[in-house]
């Protein structure tokens, strides 16, 4: 009997330990699921304009109304979407007059990336987004014109635009081609 006490508690200690980890993990849950309506309130909120200098702190998923011009020059940044396969997500400048503008158009297929997808005037809605820093994607393949991730600050530079996205939701006055792709609130266009 004597050598049973130890194995005993061990094994109560073991379930305190996994009993405590359950009841963060629903706290966390808790947490969790408060940032997430908080993400979602703050994306679905009524559009407003462009900020004069956005920042990722405050803007980050704010959602805005930019009129512009699409002139052609885009970023394609690799990716595929359950049941259409393999394709790009078109980055492309948007041109408002004082502003150059990275907009996220959304999705095209793989067939459909040289494309051209002018138009003089448009109105886009979505909402700023600055994704978070890859380290693990390799560096874009310039000869190709394919990103593997979002860079705003790689992408601005390449194509003289502000260093943010507006990832579309709506685009009003122009049919590009694109399926939107609107932010969700797991961070990230869905």
């Amino acid at each position: 009997m004597k050598r049973l006490w130890f194995p005993f508690l061990l094994g109560l200690a073991g379930v305190a330990v996994l009993c405590s980890l359950g009841v963060w993990q629903l706290h966390r849950l808790a947490w969790k699921e408060a940032l997430v309506a908080d993400i979602a309130a703050r994306i679905a909120a009524a559009p407003g304009p462009l900020p004069v200098t956005p920042d990722p702190e405050r803007d980050q998923y704010r959602p805005v109304t930019v009129a512009g011009a699409f002139e052609g020059q885009e970023a394609h940044v690799l990716t595929s979407l359950p049941g259409r396969g393999p394709g790009f997500r078109v980055i492309s400048v948007l041109e408002t007059g004082e502003r150059r503008l990275l907009v996220d158009l959304g999705f095209v297929p793989e067939a459909q990336k040289e494309t051209p997808r002018l138009a003089r005037q448009a109105v886009v809605t979505g909402n700023l987004f600055w994704p978070p820093a890859s380290a693990s994607a390799p560096p874009p393949d310039a000869e190709r014109g394919i990103w593997f991730a979002d860079d705003p600050q790689a992408m601005a530079a390449a194509l003289g635009a502000e260093p943010v996205i507006l990832v579309a939701r709506e685009i009003a006055g122009a049919d590009l081609g694109t399926t939107p792709l609107p932010v969700s609130p797991t961070g990230h266009p869905q």
